[in-house]
């Protein structure tokens, strides 16, 4: 500053009298000034710049957090789905361990083995007796009875055959694990009906409509399986057994009911699982099981097609496949299969079900009423069956 002055007053002395000092002295602040306020709004650009910088990548960087967060939410639930996978093979391998035995300790002979595939090929035509209440066919459906509408759109609903009880057992839904039971039809339908329900809470959901209560054991097909039947008591809730049945829950047993990979069902011959074989032309596949042990004792492949059907039941060993409509007509029995082959299918007419709603997504028979329990879009309803002597 002082060097500054010290030119001034010298530029004074060369000539510059004709200016007062005063004026020179505040031109050349006003223009130190002038220069101080450039640099001041260049300061003032730069930090508005650098502010923006900050602010563009504080965005960024949040982004990039949330990208990271959803990625961080997605790996989570796929090692979540992986445990759960990763569980139940460990429990499919320890069934499949405890029930098959270790082949490496047999030593079997080459004429043990001819003769055990022989005995195979002997057991796989043979004919599963019918016994002495089975010599009958279906004629006609002589009746129907809405008895209420109650629960999902989808269901079933059934009485166990094998206890003489008249007790009601309801599983409303195609994903659930709570089964109601009425003591009677007639407490069914009481309006006050819920408050005398007993509830059972089953160990794992079912999928589907195709379950059914058979000697205090339900039997359903396990949801998150393809083919896995589960045993399961109704007095203590515990597993009592299950079943990985072969070739099944590739598709859908009926195509008008999705919903259902594995049906099954009860006549007087026991119990039985239905499905459909993709390799088989979407064929329907029924299969005799030992409602004890869930042992495979055999299967037949039918002539009936999935395709169009809604529902099936077995009576005496023969199949009675159900159609209709994709847009919920009438629905009538169109196929029959005969396990003993005694009743001439092809000369079966066909069977024609009361006008009523949209279509079936379950059929229970009950072998001592001669009746179907059928679920019908929300409707508990009951067909009484004309059956004839053969």
């Amino acid at each position: 500053m002082l060097l500054s002055l010290v030119t001034v007053f010298l530029w004074l002395g060369m000539g510059q009298a004709q200016r007062t000092t005063p004026d020179f002295i505040m031109e050349y602040f006003q223009r130190q000034l002038q220069q101080l306020e450039g640099r001041l709004i260049k300061c003032e650009q730069d930090v508005q710049h650098f502010s923006r910088r900050m602010y563009d990548m504080s965005k960024e960087i949040h982004g990039e957090t949330s990208k990271m967060n959803a990625l961080k939410s997605e790996v989570k639930s796929h090692i979540d789905i992986f445990a759960m996978r990763l569980d139940r093979v460990e429990r499919d391998v320890e069934y499949l361990h405890n029930n098959i035995p270790d082949t490496v300790q047999v030593d079997i002979e080459d004429s043990l083995i001819e003769h055990q595939v022989k005995e195979a090929k002997l057991k796989k035509t043979s004919v599963i007796p019918k016994g002495k209440d089975c010599s009958s066919e279906v004629v006609g459906i002589k009746s129907l009875k809405i008895v209420k509408k109650a629960g999902d759109a989808n269901g079933s609903w059934m009485k166990d055959p094998t206890k003489g009880s008249a007790k009601i057992y309801f599983f409303s839904g195609t994903r659930n694990s709570t089964v109601l039971a009425y003591t009677s039809l007639k407490t069914f339908t009481e309006p006050n009906s819920t408050k005398k329900t007993e509830v059972f809470r089953l160990p794992f959901p079912w999928h589907g409509t195709g379950h059914v209560v058979y000697n205090g054991f339900v039997y359903y097909h396990s949801a998150d399986t393809n083919n896995e039947i589960l045993k399961v008591h109704l007095s203590n809730r515990t597993v009592a057994d299950r079943l990985l049945l072969p070739g099944a829950g590739r598709m859908p047993a009926y195509s008008l009911n999705p919903h259902t990979l594995l049906d099954l069902a009860v006549d007087e011959m026991g119990l039985w699982s239905i499905h459909a074989d993709p390799d088989f032309g979407g064929n329907l596949v029924i299969t005799k099981l030992d409602h004890s042990s869930l042992a495979v004792e055999h299967t037949w492949d039918t002539n009936c097609n999935s395709r169009d059907a809604e529902a099936a039941f077995i009576i005496c060993g023969t199949l009675y496949v159900v159609y209709n409509s994709h847009y919920g007509g009438r629905s009538s029995i169109q196929c029959l299969f005969d396990i003993h082959d005694t009743i001439y299918t092809e000369s079966i007419s066909v069977l024609f079900f009361p006008k009523r709603y949209t279509s079936h997504s379950a059929l229970r028979f009950h072998p001592k009423d001669k009746q179907l329990y059928a679920w019908d879009d929300g409707y508990q309803t009951i067909y009484k069956l004309e059956i004839k002597k053969i």
